[in-house]
């Protein structure tokens, strides 16, 4: 997570036809701190995308008329920094090969239980953050890449603490106030300041 980002919230599109889970997933994703659209089709994503793209889709599968596999890979042709995660209710090899060849963030099958869901939306914030600041940084050789995505962890990381004290000392130890204020949610937070705890 970056919270430099976080000015302005990564944003997420909800791809996924099932209406009941559609919703779900409506009510539950900007609760950990992601504002979320939803689209019950490829069709109707891509006219979302086009309008506006999104940091992060979570994709279904199984979708009418155009599946969501080949909508995977018109997202990674138009819109590369967007960071996808895969919702099926199926085993399928095949689209897991693809979806691995395509740089997927996560697989998850249904039913999943919802803190799956946190974890891969905390994961694909990490990877786009990453991604955002391996590309200010162009003047960096592709053989140093690797080294400097593992240095940016540890910058990220001291950062990210930073930020959140601050916040919560301007905000007077109100952690709604605060995760308000850097656009995560206070279950995030909360999280954070536990994972602080153990490594002092």
């Amino acid at each position: 997570m970056s919270l430099d980002r976080t000015v302005r919230p990564l944003r997420v599109l909800i791809v996924e036809d099932e209406s009941r889970l559609r919703d779900l997933l409506l009510d539950v994703v900007p609760d950990l701190g992601f504002p979320a659209i939803a689209a019950r089709s490829a069709e109707d994503a891509k006219k979302l995308m086009e309008a506006e793209p999104f940091d992060i889709v979570l994709l279904d599968l199984q979708l009418p008329l155009m599946g969501g596999m080949d909508f995977f890979e018109e997202v990674r042709g138009r819109w590369p920094s967007a960071e996808v995660i895969i919702l099926t209710g199926f085993g399928d090899l095949e689209a897991a090969r693809r979806a691995i060849h395509l740089d997927v963030v996560d697989f998850l099958s249904k039913p999943f239980h919802l803190q799956a869901i946190e974890i891969a939306l905390e994961r694909a914030r990490r990877r786009s953050c990453s991604k955002h600041t391996i590309r200010e940084r162009s003047e960096i050789s592709e053989t140093d890449a690797a080294s400097v995505a593992d240095s940016d962890d540890v910058t990220l990381a001291k950062s990210e603490k930073r930020q959140i004290l601050a916040a919560l000392a301007r905000n007077k130890g109100n952690r709604t106030a605060a995760a308000a204020e850097l656009g995560i949610s206070r279950r995030t937070l909360h999280y954070r300041l536990n994972q602080y705890r153990k490594n002092t």
